[in-house]
This record gives C-alpha cells, structure tokens and sequence, in this order.
C-alpha cells in the first residue's frame, strides 16, 4: 500500500483533496481516564481546587477538535458543522469514558479531530486532577464509529 502522505521522493505532502466530493461525514472517538478514588470522588463532587473538571474538559475536547490541523502536521483545517461531547462516569473503575461526535459536510473525514478532541480533555482531566493523583491512566483512545466518504462506514 503506498502511503498518500508522501511524494514521489518520499518528502512530506498534505493530500490534495480539491477532486474530491463533498459528503456528509462524521466521527466517533473515545477515551478513559482512570484514578484513585480519591480522585474520582474529588471530581465527581466538584471538589477539587482547580474548578469543575468535567465541563472544563468539555470545553478542552472541543477546542481539541477545532484546532486539530494546527497540531496534527498533514491534517487539513476542517470547516466542522457538529462537535458533541459526552462523559460517562465509571464508578466501579473510578473511570471517566469522554466521547466525542464531529462532524462536517467536506471532502475529507474527521476521524483525527473526533481523536484530538477525547485526547485533549482527557489530558486536561488529568492536569486538574493530578495535584491529588499523579498515577492516573489515559488508555483505550480509539476511534468507534466513520461514517462517509470514499472507504464507508466504520463501527467497531
């Protein structure tokens, strides 16, 4: 398979995506963070001393999603109609599972942006939350769900 991130002598390159139709796509990514449940709990009840983690990682996960072509070096800058973020609490795991929907009408996906949004509110739960937890695991970062565009729906 030849890699559409190189030219012919193999230097850098952004995809040319000017031939391409535009279609409606959208994204699904997702991510946990796992913690002490002191930390959770911390979180859970708004007590901790940097402010209301959740929203504020609400709020970092769309900024993520927006600004992902200036953090992503082939990633083209996206026109987005949709960005939606959900957070599941995990009480049983001391867990938080953060979802996030993106979504254009444009020639290319927003596989990358739906992943940049999770992983930076995320990391933005962790800085709020690591004066009380330094050990505390990101993991399972993934894309869920494609829909759109020339390869098709993607679930997994």
């Amino acid at each position: 398979m030849e890699l559409t991130h190189l030219d012919e002598n193999q230097r850098p390159k952004m995809v040319d995506v000017s031939d391409k139709d535009q279609t409606k796509r959208q994204a699904v990514a997702s991510g946990i963070i796992t913690m002490s449940k002191e930390a959770y709990e911390a979180v859970v009840n708004n007590t901790g001393k940097k402010g209301p983690v959740l929203q504020t990682a609400v709020v970092a996960a769309i900024m993520g999603t927006k600004k992902t072509s200036e953090l992503i070096p082939m990633c083209h800058p996206l026109l987005l109609t949709s960005i939606h973020c959900d957070i599941i609490e995990m009480p049983e795991s001391y867990s938080f599972k953060l979802i996030v929907t993106a979504g254009l009408k444009g020639q290319t996906g927003v596989e990358m942006e739906a992943l940049t949004g999770v992983s930076i509110g995320l990391l933005t739960i962790y800085d709020m939350v690591k004066a009380i937890d330094k050990g505390m695991v990101i993991s399972q970062v993934q894309l869920e769900e494609k829909l759109g565009g020339k390869s098709g729906h993607f679930r997994r």
